[in-house]
């Protein structure tokens, strides 16, 4: 049972009652909007960063994967701190740490710092994450308002990513990069002194301490992994400088999987991988995303470096494609209904794969409309018609004790298959390009990458044809398949229920 603890004010009438419950409302939607547009903001930032302050371009790539990679190895572990000490508590943390480190990030002055600042944001954003969501449904009554709290929680969340492109773009052409970051830093303190004010503090009951030694295993092990391939691009596979860190990392990670065994209070329980459908969505989600993350880097990217376009017009050319993700998330239940959750991952996985492999005939002369605008919209169209139905068969496969854990789990998967995908196909690119400056080699290096990650998601979609259950609920935790009129039922209940809370 939650206990709710108003630290802030005794109760009001209804009117200031309904008045503190959208505040809560818009301090937690805030704080995710901030967290979300944060992945997307610095693409655009990435060639005057690099410019500013003379990073290499494995530097560049770790802008991104500095942040990727605490965000997504320590969300569990702040999901669960969230319980034990307090929502408030770890709201305002994992905010004030996020609103920091902005802040050292728009000062810095080698690319050092900025790594390190990109690395604290993620750890900030993964106390912050967690927490808005279990304040936000906290605070709001079961019922029509919960509803609405919610659906506006998610629009927030998917806007942030959608608009990080022309954001970032405005602001690095109308003042410079650095305000990329430090656009936080007010937007963050106002928030600070509204949550401080206006917050109930509660938390579950739990009292169990936390794996810390989970968090930091899987995320140092991840990010050691993910520094290994990057180095082969320069060492190669054999050297010493790339086999110590992977094998290394390796070894962590092997570590971080006998540390939950053995832990009363796991991160991440073993037993949940041992479910169907929370096992095959969850690695369907990581492949998936490691392709579709790093299309917004090398798109980026390209349109700078290659086409010429100013930040702000990568920006806005960018834009079709944000649309397109919301546009495929919003669609994603209804179409459940008619062909089932299975059917649709597929379906959406093939059609991001058929954008992939469009963008992969990219040339350095590229005309908008056929190198950026129509690849880039199957491209995240087909993502955001995938990530509904997997998110669904993984945590209605779950049981209803799992259901948290789950569903963070999947976000986890997703943004670290993107940081991993990113340093793959990253050197997958420099491998290509070999070091030459040149556009014609530059977007060969480029195309490779997009080809590479065609093939993964066509692997990818195989693998799910064969993997995941055939219909969500407790029921897909059977490997046996089942009748299509019964898997359409049973989604056709569960993308109901998603399209209403949407």
């Amino acid at each position: 049972m939650t206990v709710m603890v108003d630290v802030s004010a005794p109760e009001g009438p209804p009117t200031r009652s309904r008045t503190r419950t959208w505040a809560v409302v818009v301090a937690a939607c805030t704080g995710q909007f901030l967290v979300v547009l944060d992945v997307s903001v610095v693409n655009v930032a990435l060639p005057s960063m690099r410019t500013d302050l003379a990073l290499s371009v494995s530097g560049l790539q770790w802008v991104v994967n500095a942040y990727s990679i605490a965000f997504a190895g320590f969300m569990l572990l702040g999901g669960r701190a969230a319980d034990i000490y307090g929502r408030k508590r770890m709201f305002l943390t994992g905010l004030g740490l996020f609103t920091a480190a902005s802040l050292a990030g728009g000062l810095a002055q080698e690319g050092w710092q900025l790594l390190a600042a990109r690395a604290g944001q993620g750890l900030g954003a993964a106390v912050l994450s967690p927490a808005t969501l279990t304040i936000l449904t906290a605070a709001v009554p079961e019922g029509p308002a919960r509803t609405k709290a919610i659906g506006t929680w998610m629009a927030v969340g998917a806007g942030g990513g959608a608009a990080g492109g022309l954001i970032g773009g405005i602001l690095t052409d109308a003042l410079s990069w650095r305000w990329v970051l430090l656009i936080n830093v007010p937007v963050g303190a106002l928030v600070l002194v509204g949550a401080a004010l206006w917050l109930a503090e509660g938390r579950a009951g739990d009292r169990r301490r936390v794996d810390l030694a989970g968090a930091v295993l899987v995320t140092v092990g991840l990010a050691t992994v993910a520094y290994g391939i990057v180095q082969t691009e320069a060492a190669g596979w054999s050297a010493p400088e790339t086999l110590v860190p992977l094998l290394g990392g390796l070894a962590l990670l092997g570590l971080f999987v006998l540390v939950e065994a053995r832990t009363a209070a796991p991160l991440m329980p073993l037993r949940v991988l041992g479910v169907r459908a929370v096992s095959s969505a969850n690695v369907s989600m990581l492949l998936m995303g490691s392709a579709t993350f790093c299309m917004w880097y090398f798109m980026t990217v390209y349109a700078q470096n290659v086409l010429g376009y100013t930040p702000l017009k990568a920006g806005l050319a960018l834009m079709p494609t944000s649309a397109a993700v919301v546009l495929g998330s919003t669609a994603a239940p209804r179409l459940m209904a008619r062909i089932g959750a299975k059917s649709l991952a597929v379906t959406g996985v093939l059609v991001a794969a058929a954008g992939f492999g469009w963008q992969s005939t990219m040339g350095p002369d590229g005309a908008y409309l056929t190198a950026i605008c129509l690849p880039g919209v199957l491209m995240m169209a087909g993502a955001g018609l995938a990530s509904t139905p997997l998110a669904t068969l993984a945590t209605s496969g779950a049981a209803p004790g799992d259901a948290g854990l789950v569903s963070g789990l999947v976000n986890t998967s997703r943004t670290m298959g993107g940081a991993l995908g990113l340093a793959v196909l990253s050197t997958v690119a420099a491998a290509r390009t070999g070091g030459s400056t040149g556009a014609a080699e530059v977007t060969a290096g480029y195309a490779l990458a997009f080809r590479t990650a065609t093939v993964v998601l066509l692997v990818g979609a195989a693998m799910m044809l064969v993997w995941l259950p055939r219909r969500t609920g407790r029921q897909g935790r059977a490997s046996a398949p089942m009748a299509g009129s019964a898997e359409k039922r049973t989604d056709a209940t569960t993308a109901r229920s998603l399209d209403r809370s949407g």
